[in-house]
């Protein structure tokens, strides 16, 4: 092993994270192939096959388990020598790695443009992902800092709420409740909704917000993409549960409403996480401390929503 690179050992991580050479391809920007010789190269240095093919699928061997524990060690090992060099060279020439769960892809990017502007020389890694896809990055030490809604009990996390996150129903501009005032929830559920996946943060989030009403929505579609639900919402299909901060531009053009429904907006919070234990290279703590003071009104002014907005009138 003594001749393998930290080349092949991130790329076989990645495999083996996806269990998926083309996922992994896409992810480090390489082609298939590229990918493959790594990872051939690696097993190589190893003796033996670290992955093992079952019909269309890849698996880890035990060689590969074993490659992936000590790999990972590695591989953070190096990336703390890299934060111990940011800190010597200070806020202005670190890298900031953070991952951000869907809902936020919306807004998001524009928030690190904002704290990019005024700090020289700062890398960004972005990466989006479901709440389990994220939860997973932040036990492997993937990222350093995790913007989501619903942050996980674990006491090994940091967790700090940095900007309100508003969850309203949604209908089109003809459907028969767009004009009416004061809904009731008893009146709501006799439509039928469209919503995100049962696990999602979305479906979390509806779940507590109906709470023991939440067995008589009638899901008419079960949809992943957030996309895809607004269209049929559009199409007058149904109505449906969703974050404000995914939907600015449909309410702006008028192609969405939101419904005055007794008890909504929903609130709940954005926040930010870390792992209490992990060394925070001081462009995240910079990042941090950007979310906590400037956070909640900059995603105020580019989602264009307010507490009282009512039927698309976006001020």
């Amino acid at each position: 092993m003594k001749n393998a690179t930290l080349r092949q050992l991130k790329t076989f991580e990645t495999v083996a994270r996806h269990l998926s050479y083309s996922r992994a391809a896409e992810e480090l920007h390489l082609t298939q192939p590229a990918v493959s010789l790594q990872v051939k190269q690696l097993e190589e240095h190893a003796g033996m096959p670290l992955f093992e093919q079952l019909g269309k699928k890849i698996y880890l061997t035990a060689a590969g388990i074993e490659m992936l524990r000590h790999g990972r060690i590695i591989i953070q090992q190096f990336r703390e020598t890299e934060d111990a060099m940011a800190q010597l060279r200070g806020v202005a020439g670190g890298r900031l790695n953070v991952a951000v769960i869907s809902a936020g892809d919306y807004f998001f990017p524009r928030l690190l443009a904002e704290f990019q502007r005024s700090r020289e020389n700062v890398s960004l890694k972005l990466t989006v992902h479901n709440r389990e896809e994220l939860l997973r990055n932040l036990h492997d030490n993937l990222t350093d800092l995790a913007i989501m809604v619903r942050p996980p009990e674990d006491a090994g996390m940091i967790r700090q709420a940095f900007a309100p996150h508003p969850y309203v129903i949604v209908a089109s501009p003809e459907h028969p409740l767009a004009t009416r005032k004061n809904i009731s929830r008893t009146r709501l559920l006799r439509e039928p909704f469209i919503v995100r996946e049962r696990g999602s943060d979305t479906w979390q989030s509806m779940q507590e917000s109906f709470g023991e009403q939440i067995e008589q929505i009638k899901v008419a579609m079960e949809i992943k993409s957030f996309e895809t639900i607004k269209q049929a919402v559009i199409a007058g299909m149904g109505v449906s549960f969703l974050s404000v901060h995914t939907i600015s531009l449909e309410l702006q053009v008028g192609n969405l409403v939101v419904l005055d429904v007794q008890g909504f907006p929903a609130m709940l919070n954005w926040y930010v996480v870390h792992r209490q234990n992990k060394q925070l290279p001081p462009v995240a703590i910079a990042f941090e401390n950007f979310l906590m003071s400037d956070g909640a009104a900059l995603i105020e002014k580019f989602t264009r929503f307010k507490l009282g907005h009512r039927h698309g009138s976006s001020g």
